[in-house]
């Protein structure tokens, strides 16, 4: 699901870096309906996870996948959001607007990456750096995005439609940083109490 959503933030960043908007919408679309399937398979199989004998960290990492699930498919709904307002966009607006989306979906792509090596690794430090990047960089350039777009209301009261999309653009791209942050809170919670069991265990040992 991770490599999915990047390959919708790799779309849109692609088709905004060209400028070639036409089937953008379409491209996330079906990337959106491949999430939605293997959202389906993955909750598959995690039941049968719980259903097998297995110890304690086992259980609780599947039960930090499932609980993210819903997380991870919010990713691909937002993704497709922004897909269709940029094409929607793209004849009615000039290019400076479109490409606002820019920076933040790099930093989105970085922290859909980070996360995979964090899950993949159980990485405690990578799930960390992927709040941090949210908290940090996507919340100041969504600020930053509500701004140029109540500064294009200002100037041209008349594009009142465009700068309310960006404004929608911009709500879509930080709420998709914050759902690729609950998930990587979850890993981090699940990887600390791993971590405390462990240490308990051994002081038992010794």
């Amino acid at each position: 699901m991770i490599s999915i959503a990047l390959e919708q933030l790799e779309a849109v960043r692609g088709a905004s870096e060209r400028a070639e908007f036409a089937g953008l919408a379409e491209t996330a679309n079906r990337l959106e309906a491949e999430t939605d399937l293997l959202e389906r398979e993955i909750e598959e199989q995690c039941l049968q996870g719980f259903a097998q004998p297995s110890g304690e960290v086992a259980c609780g990492f599947y039960v930090m996948v499932f609980r993210s699930l819903t997380h991870l498919e919010r990713v691909g709904d937002y993704a497709f959001r922004v897909a269709t307002d940029l094409e929607h966009l793209a004849p009615r607006t000039r290019s400076a607007t479109l490409q606002d989306v820019l920076p933040i979906t790099q930093h989105l792509s970085e922290m859909l990456e980070l996360l995979a090596y964090a899950i993949s690794e159980r990485d405690l430090a990578a799930a960390q750096r992927v709040q941090r990047l949210d908290f940090e960089q996507v919340d100041a350039l969504y600020e930053q995005m509500l701004r140029a777009s109540l500064t294009r209301l200002r100037e041209r009261p008349e594009d009142h439609e465009v700068a309310l999309a960006a404004n929608r653009m911009a709500r879509n791209l930080e709420r998709l940083g914050d759902h690729i942050g609950h998930v990587a809170a979850r890993l981090e919670r699940h990887l600390l109490a791993g971590e405390a069991k462990r240490g308990k265990s051994l002081r038992r040992a010794n």
